[in-house]
């Protein structure tokens, strides 16, 4: 059964299911009795009323690449596509979803679209408030697309699309509070509670790596210092890797190496790489990042109460040798420990295709249409 859109605490432009076809009487649609709503539904059950039927296409916006895939009910991926992202253009951006759209649309019959992109979504779903990739500063991007495509469509945060897949097909499923971390240049988050995605008040929720764990620490783009995302991401990897380098430490010779001679060229996947070919100060490296990202799991934790953290992003790369430190430093910090239960760290199952998974399952569960 779709779900129909509203203004909290449902997936991006999605309300609280009505089990009466209407958004307030609280029944089943086409019943004349009254049913239990949708906030009294046990979480597990409201699995089971989520959309079942349709092809829908997902596409995740990058900064490099766009990504689109055309993605069965059961969040398989049946054909995929991509271009490069054009610059900054708001509207080449545009121009490349609906070629894609097109493209994928020839040999499929599609439903809807979901489209998931770094930044900061209104809660209906329909504008994009700030993006960091592209040129978008309160753009009706849902509008746009849909009078291009004339089928429906959902904009989201990609946080929030890869957080709902691992929810509904990969590492989450069977929880009924996920947080999920993304390493990558930087650190990004959402949260799946009790079957929906947790956006805040104001739509901007998950965050995660702007919190501040060292005051007065690294500068942070955000323009804080001591910000987690600092401490525990590939940049922070690579900065502490060409530190290392750059003061000719002997131990960084195979890093140095890897690299061409040059210090510059270390990177947080060259790190990574030597760290899984066994070099053990790249290896040191991972573990201190993995001491952040426990230390600041721990705090969430200690906010949040999730059952289970999925962490994904190309960081987790390194597999065990950086969530195996993050689990003890976890273990370590949280609040209470030996007295409560704790939290399950796990890696992501679904990888770089988590975005536009849940991108393409969150727009067809939407039940959306508009335009």
């Amino acid at each position: 059964m779709p779900l129909n859109s509203s203004n909290d605490q449902m997936p991006a432009g999605v309300r609280k299911i009505s089990w009466s076809g209407s958004a307030s009487s609280g029944r089943r649609p086409g019943s004349t009795h009254g049913g239990p709503r949708w906030e009294s539904v046990p979480w597990a059950a409201r699995r089971s009323h989520l959309g079942r039927r349709g092809l829908a296409i997902g596409i995740d916006i990058g900064g490099t690449k766009v990504a689109a895939g055309v993605v069965d009910p059961s969040g398989r991926v049946v054909e995929e596509a991509r271009r490069s992202t054009p610059g900054n253009d708001a509207r080449a951006v545009e121009r490349v979803i609906v070629d894609l759209v097109q493209e994928l649309g020839r040999s499929h019959r599609i439903a809807s679209v979901g489209i998931g992109a770094a930044g900061w979504m209104d809660l209906d779903g329909g504008t994009v408030l700030f993006s960091p990739h592209l040129a978008w500063r309160n753009e009706p991007l849902r509008e746009n697309l849909q009078s291009l495509l004339r089928r429906p469509v959902l904009v989201t945060n990609d946080a929030d699309a890869a957080a709902w897949a691992e929810w509904r097909f990969g590492a989450g499923q069977g929880e009924s509070r996920l947080v999920c971390i993304t390493l990558g240049t930087g650190i990004g988050g959402a949260m799946v509670m009790d079957g929906r995605v947790e956006r805040g008040r104001f739509g901007v929720a998950g965050e995660f790596g702007h919190q501040i764990v060292v005051p007065g620490g690294h500068r942070c783009e955000c323009g804080n210092r001591g910000c987690w995302e600092q401490y525990a991401s590939g940049n922070a990897l690579g900065r502490e890797a060409r530190e290392l380098a750059l003061r000719n430490s002997p131990v960084a010779y195979e890093l140095l190496k890897a690299a061409g001679g040059s210090a510059e060229n270390i990177t947080g996947v060259t790190v990574t790489e030597q760290a899984k070919a066994g070099d053990s100060a790249s290896r040191e490296l991972l573990e201190e990042v993995g001491h952040w990202l426990g230390l600041g799991l721990a705090n969430l934790a200690a906010a949040l109460d999730p059952g289970t953290f999925v962490i994904g992003g190309g960081l987790c790369d390194a597999g065990e040798l950086l969530v195996g430190p993050a689990r003890a430093a976890f273990t370590r910090n949280l609040t209470g420990r030996g007295f409560r239960p704790a939290a399950a760290i796990k890696l992501a199952a679904l990888g770089p295709r988590a975005g536009m998974i849940g991108a393409a399952d969150l727009s067809r569960v939407s039940g959306r249409a508009r335009g």
